[in-house]
């Protein structure tokens, strides 16, 4: 059996990091880490090739090859979804088809041939049994939740690593918490499910034999979920095995605020290597954290969370979110003051929009006040319902936010604010990754020479040069991913 596994492409948006990534001669910030999980899914004696659209076009001869494409995608990739699904009609070649999009979706890919729905782990089994009998259904869904102790290793020899800035890993899936707009307990649950320490060490150890150094990002959508395990067999195993290899990687994830709250737990992720940690703040209203059920975020002092963890060695980067029922129109310049206050530099400010799968769908469903699909994007300045605030100042405070945050000026500021309270974890030592020459010297003279805001970029690069020289190349990064959101969000 041939199966092309087949990887939509991403449109320009705020993660794709599709200008930063210039700078550094790659075509894409991760490798498809679902379905290179899935080749290792896979019967040993199934040939299997990966098309990464984002690294890589696909070509006619690509899907003529394959008995079967196997096509896992996100909402944000549902126009490339289908045209890679119209090309294999075209083609006579069956189509399988999984991933976020498809099982929130089903109904909407009538010309899939098969759909694995839910984890692969629990679905895929049932498929590959059918396909060896010589049949298959078209519908596969999950009955309960995967073990993740039975998860294998992704296959990364699939790919050419020098395409990507980071590799992925992930550890957990499940989140304790249920906001209202979000889709995660429905794709993976409340329950949080680990890996064990022997898997997240294996999958290192390979990442670190075929010759990766530098960013691993952890996927897990909140990393504290299980903080037990976590503190207790995964980070000291972390540690140790970052030690003996000299630290080859710097870990980024994904956690709810409260991981500000332990300040063992901070400590043990720096000495782990985690160094970026990316945390739904969403909203400054306290009723519109309620409207959510964002319980963890009440009652604190935001600003000083963040600072906190910056100080430790960790950098926060933030999402945001605007169009909640009780949102009021002072809270767009409480937002702008807030991200300049905490010095929050990666800051995804987008509207809010209602995924299937998430109690905000039902609930506005409800109301009669849906418009539309989410188009997975919520920095694209849509939204597929009928907001309580006028739309159009929602549009102006929202463009309000974004121009006034990525402002060269601003943006400045902001980055020798947060430079001035990060101290990094000293034991790492200060290194220097490959690509960081080159995108310094490419930043030089795309930011420092032809960028509006050069004045800008070479006030805080050279403050950084002589006043804190451990952290300049991160100072170059952060410029140069500003450089980005500015031209996502066409500042």
């Amino acid at each position: 059996m041939k199966v092309l596994l087949v990887y939509p492409e991403y449109p320009e948006t705020f993660w794709s990091f599709k200008y930063a990534l210039k700078f550094i001669r790659k075509r894409a910030a991760y490798p498809p880490l679902g379905l290179l999980t899935i080749a290792s899914l896979l019967p040993g004696d199934w040939e299997v090739r990966l098309r990464d659209l984002n690294v890589h076009p696909l070509r006619d001869g690509d899907i003529s090859w394959a008995d079967m494409v196997f096509l896992s995608a996100m909402d944000i990739q549902r126009e490339s979804a289908r045209e890679i699904i119209d090309r294999c009609k075209k083609l006579g070649v069956r189509i399988v088809a999984g991933g976020p999009l498809f099982t929130s979706c089903p109904d909407d890919f009538p010309e899939v041939d098969c759909l694995i729905l839910g984890e692969a782990e629990v679905t895929l089994p049932g498929f590959i049994r059918d396909v060896a009998k010589g049949g298959c259904e078209r519908i596969y869904r999950r009955d309960g939740w995967a073990n993740l102790k039975k998860s294998p290793p992704p296959a990364m020899g699939l790919i050419d690593m020098d395409n990507y800035s980071c590799m992925s890993i992930q550890y957990s899936r499940g989140c304790p918490y249920h906001c209202e707009f979000c889709d995660v307990t429905f794709l993976f649950g409340r329950e949080v499910r680990t890996k064990s320490v022997e898997q997240v060490l294996l999958e290192l150890d390979r990442l670190y034999q075929i010759g990766w150094r530098g960013c691993v990002f952890f996927v897990d959508d909140n990393i504290i979920g299980n903080k037990r395990k976590l503190k207790e067999e995964i980070l000291p195993a972390l540690i140790d095995w970052m030690r003996e290899k000299r630290y080859p990687f710097e870990f980024i994830t994904q956690a709810s605020i409260n991981i500000a709250d332990d300040d063992e737990l901070i400590q043990l992720m720096v000495k782990a290597g985690f160094d970026e940690v990316f945390i739904g703040i969403e909203t400054l209203e306290h009723e519109s954290l309620k409207e959510a059920g964002k319980s963890v975020n009440q009652n604190r002092d935001m600003v000083e969370n963040v600072k906190k963890l910056h100080r430790h060695g960790m950098q926060v980067q933030a999402g945001f979110i605007l169009g909640f029922d009780n949102d009021k129109e002072t809270g767009f310049d409480k937002m702008t003051k807030f991200i300049q206050e905490s010095a929050i530099m990666t800051a995804m400010v987008g509207l809010l929009n209602a995924p299937r799968g998430t109690q905000l769908y039902e609930r506005l469903e409800r109301e009669g006040r849906l418009v539309d699909d989410s188009t997975g994007n919520n920095t694209d300045f849509t939204i597929n319902f009928i907001p309580r605030m006028n739309g159009d100042v929602l549009m102006r405070g929202y463009r309000a936010i974004v121009e006034t945050i990525y402002s060269p000026p601003n943006f400045a500021k902001r980055l020798k604010m947060f430079l001035r309270d990060y101290r990094p974890f000293k034991e790492k030592g200060k290194i220097m990754r490959k690509g960081h020459v080159t995108a310094f010297v490419k930043s030089l003279f795309v930011l420092g020479i032809f960028e509006r805001g050069r004045l800008d970029y070479w006030k805080v690069i050279l403050w950084s040069a002589f006043r804190r020289p451990s952290v300049f190349p991160l100072a170059v990064k952060i410029y140069i991913c500003g450089y980005h959101f500015r031209k996502t969000f066409q500042v």
